[in-house]
């Protein structure tokens, strides 16, 4: 049975059965329990070109991927949170629509969706401090949700973030009181949102204690795992390297962990390891102790909320932005230990 047979059997328009069908408000509880009482009595299920037809919709969501030689969006996190926004998607009768252009199209990319009405909505990834997609959005009065926030705009949007500056405080602070002071960070790209967050929240935590960040130890690039091995290479080059290091992701962290094996050093015994963890399905963090003492906050979980917020703001395009702001999980596991100066005195007690 097709969408126009199961309004003509229930004496209804097509319009009405597919809002009743997609929860719609304007249509009344006695007619919605009708029709999804009929739709399961006749194994209906709405495929994408009824709901079309019905809500004057293309039912695709946009997600716009620049591809240069730097750029964060290039890694399997991406790949996790599009899994995680897809189902939703999917669950609703949505296409997805990806696009990969060149760093300098992204803007005409989003100018030609629009222009053709080729999406319901986008998705914007990647936020950068000041970002300008935005404003953007607004003028071409694209219904979108962010996956992060951007510090400089003033504007009200919709997002999806998690607390990154906390997060890394809590991340810093546990080093600190386990007698590390001269603390590394292996970031993102500095011009990245959730970086600049990041950076703030270690800052934070070290004037708390009267230590200043030492420029010298900090990093920011893409977060490969090339990026993070060489990273550790040139710390533990130092003169004095650090005891401790903080990474972004864990797929850079996977790369210092590489370069300490090579340096003939371990994490925890030698050099303190505390990442971010995404959660991702193909670098687990896993065992009854994790490999990696890390704040966690899953981004399949994050794309699937991301993709939740947009659907509901396309289908009500009046409703108020919202905002989720997600609290990383602090999980210890078995790549940190006291500073060398704590175990000597630990030993000696």
């Amino acid at each position: 049975m097709n969408l126009k047979e199961l309004s003509q059997h229930l004496g209804l328009s097509p319009t009405t059965v597919s809002r009743a069908l997609n929860g719609y408000p304007e249509v009344n509880e006695r007619t919605r329990q009708r029709v999804l009482e009929a739709a399961e009595r006749h194994n209906y299920s709405p495929n994408s070109g009824a709901k079309r037809l019905a809500e004057g919709r293309v039912m695709t969501i946009g997600h716009v991927l620049p591809v240069s030689n730097e750029h964060e969006m290039v890694n399997p996190v991406f790949a996790d949170f599009i899994a995680g926004a897809g189902k939703r998607y999917a669950e609703e009768g949505y296409d997805l629509l990806l696009t990969v252009v060149r760093d300098e199209d992204e803007v005409a990319t989003y100018r030609d969706l629009a222009k053709r009405r080729a999406v319901d909505g986008v998705l914007l990834h990647g936020p950068k401090v000041n970002d300008r997609r935005i404003e953007l959005m607004k003028e071409l009065n694209l219904p979108f949700v962010v996956h992060g926030r951007s510090s400089v705009v003033g504007e009200d949007y919709n997002w999806v973030d998690v607390n990154n500056r906390r997060a890394f405080e809590r991340a810093a602070g546990l080093l600190l009181d386990l007698g590390h002071t001269r603390i590394a960070f292996i970031n993102g790209l500095a011009d990245m949102d959730f970086a600049s967050r990041r950076l703030a929240g270690m800052r934070d935590a070290l004037a708390s204690r009267g230590i200043e960040v030492c420029d010298d130890l900090v990093r920011h690039a893409e977060m490969s795992e090339n990026y993070g091995y060489s990273s550790m290479r040139e710390f533990l080059e130092m003169p004095e390297p650090p005891t401790a290091v903080l990474v972004s992701s864990i797929i850079p962290a996977i790369g210092a962990r590489r370069a300490l094996s090579d340096a003939g050093l371990s994490m925890a015994d030698d050099v303190s390891v505390l990442i971010h963890d995404d959660d991702l399905s193909y670098f687990r963090n896993e065992g009854d102790i994790p490999t990696y003492t890390a704040v966690r906050s899953s981004v399949r979980d994050a794309g699937h909320m991301s993709a939740e917020m947009l659907l509901q703001t396309i289908a009500n395009p009046d409703k108020e932005p919202q905002h989720v702001l997600l609290e990383a999980e602090l999980t210890i596991g078995q790549s940190t230990g006291p500073a060398p100066a704590m175990r000597r005195f630990l030993k000696q007690g």
